[in-house]
């Protein structure tokens, strides 16, 4: 999979150049090509579409037939996924299940009607050519004007990139899962946990650790040790800038073009007014920070106070690095980046613990063990059709969530209790009534396993290579549960269909494309099987989605 100097060589000639950074109208030219890049100081070639890192922001309009001409240049088969966006499946762009791919030397044109607005992305579905640079932002423009107003409009794509062949990545991960961690315990540690819990409860909480052979501080897989952070293809040293007049308001589409990253969002001296997610319109929601999982798209709209720059500044999950922008009145003034939070550990409640049954400990600054305060209607209390699906344990599984628990109001590790006022998934609701929505046939439940010492992902303990489709009947309503029993993050993203999010209010059920699920944690959302074909569903996490995957048909 690695990328060499007699790739770019051997390359076929390019038919078109490429030097800007926004394509609009209803047709569009999109070339895959190797391309050399500085991005820390050092020389690498990247996987780029058009030239560029990102790729080019691609505006469409509501209602319209747009079609994309994609030649791929590379000398291995490449492909186009329109991450979250309505289309038949043909036209989806994942090898081996929508279609075979791009062959080099290749054109492969996509045609579809846009059936929705908002904001969105696009990404390669082959290999780890996403890593690599391939992945770009899309803007669709609604038919109908919007319920608020904004004077400017910008796209915020956060992603991450190192000089490390993907291949030598995973080869590190599949050796030590926690190569790239650099926040271990130390001795120092337990002695201060002795301090606070004394050495009982101290020496209980490591020695269940130990038996889920996973550190509490293992937040990310991948961290700022290779990674460096993008914004809009900008390291922090450069940065990118959005421009202002003191008074505006500005549009900020945020998207989580990663590989393995999750970013806690904020612009100190700013609130932000979160106005869509995944594309989607929600009831406004000021805040101070929120959490973007791989693949989630947030809107937002601030409105500066003082010409000044502010920070953009987006803080990896396990605080080993940050991608930075500036807000600025004048492109000669940067903003400064605050300074880091300290990296939080998981708690007992992420290792899927039941913490009534545990003295009602205060854990990681959450009191955890109460009931969650959720106004579930009658109907989430009806026994619905379960579907029992094959749950394998051994060497794939080596972690079990005891107590899983719906924890919708929890803004996840890292962010609690840190004195700013933080998104979470109950703040969601659609800003349209889903009161007379259907209500669900039956429920899939999937287990998300997995085993860290080895690095091995799957769904209910089955790796996708020996997993049996699953199989959905076109036109029902189905509610999926997760159940995380791995401690870490998961950015579960179902191709072809809305996963409507159920937040505890069924008036407002908000629809979303890309679905975290918390360590030790559940979550629901029901799906309406209007799209026939196979799909793909999956983890985001590049290296994770090898095994954590599964084939939807609808048939």
């Amino acid at each position: 999979m690695g990328i060499t100097a007699t790739d770019i060589e051997a390359k076929p000639p390019r038919k078109r150049e490429h030097n800007s950074t926004t394509l609009s109208g209803k047709e569009f030219f999109l070339d895959i090509d190797y391309t050399t890049v500085n991005i820390t100081g050092k020389k690498a070639v990247a996987t780029t579409i058009n030239g560029q890192i990102p790729g080019p922001t691609l505006v469409w309009q509501e209602g319209d037939t747009i079609t994309l001409h994609v030649t791929n240049h590379l000398k291995k088969s490449s492909s186009i996924h329109w991450h979250g966006i309505i289309l038949p499946a043909p036209m989806d762009g994942v090898p081996g299940i929508s279609y075979k791919g791009i062959a080099p030397g290749e054109t492969f044109t996509y045609r579809f009607k846009v059936q929705q607005h908002g904001t969105y992305w696009y990404h390669s579905h082959s290999g780890y050519q996403e890593q690599t640079g391939m992945y770009g932002a899309i803007v669709i423009k609604p038919k109908k004007k919007e319920p608020f107003r904004y004077d400017k409009d910008y796209v915020v794509l956060l992603s991450d990139w190192s000089d490390e062949k993907p291949t030598s990545i995973y080869r590190k991960l599949k050796l030590s899962s926690d190569y790239y961690n650099f926040n271990q315990r130390t001795v120092g540690d337990f002695f201060s946990e002795v301090k606070k819990k004394g050495f009982g409860q101290a020496f209980d909480d490591r020695k269940m650790w130990n038996k889920m052979r996973m550190s509490d501080r293992d937040l990310s897989d991948v961290t700022g040790y290779t990674y460096t952070y993008l914004m809009n293809g900008n390291a922090p040293a450069t940065q990118f800038k959005a421009l202002f007049k003191k008074g505006e308001k500005i549009r900020l589409r945020f998207i989580n073009g990663a590989a393995m990253s999750f970013f806690d969002v904020r612009i100190p001296g700013l609130k932000m007014t979160v106005v869509a997610a995944d594309g989607n319109h929600i009831k406004p929601v000021s805040v101070d920070e929120f959490r973007i999982g791989v693949a989630e798209t947030y809107d937002v709209i601030v409105q500066p106070t003082s010409a000044r720059a502010y920070a953009i500044f987006a803080q990896s999950i396990e605080r080993s690095g940050y991608a930075l922008g500036s807000l600025t009145p004048s492109a000669s003034l940067s903003a400064k980046a605050p300074k880091m939070d300290k990296p939080q550990a998981l708690t007992m409640a992420d290792m899927g613990m039941d913490m009534k049954k545990m003295g009602k400990q205060k854990m990681g600054g959450m009191k955890m063990g109460n009931k969650m305060k959720y106004r579930w209607s009658a109907m989430e209390a009806q026994k619905y059709p379960v579907t029992k699906l094959p749950m394998a344990t051994g060497v794939q599984s080596t972690m079990k969530a005891m107590a899983p628990k719906y924890r919708l109001e929890d803004p996840g590790v890292g962010l609690r209790k840190n004195g700013r006022r933080v998104l979470t998934y109950a703040d969601l609701k659609n800003r349209y009534s889903t009161r007379r929505d259907r209500k669900p046939d039956r429920e899939i439940i999937l287990h998300l396993t997995g085993n860290m010492e080895r690095y091995m992902w799957s769904i209910n303990g089955i790796k996708y290579a020996d997993a049996q489709p699953l199989r959905f009947h076109y036109g029902e309503r189905l509610r999926i549960t997760f159940i995380n029993d791995t401690m870490m993050n998961h950015p579960m993203h179902l191709h072809g269909m809305w996963s409507d999010l159920e937040t505890g209010d069924d008036n407002h059920l908000v629809r979303k494309h890309t679905v975290i699920v918390q360590p030790g944690a559940k979550i629901s959302y029901r799906v309406t099987v209007d799209a026939k074909g196979g799909w793909a569903y999956h983890c985001h996490l590049l290296y994770h989605m090898a095994g954590m995957f599964r084939k939807v048909v609808v048939a």
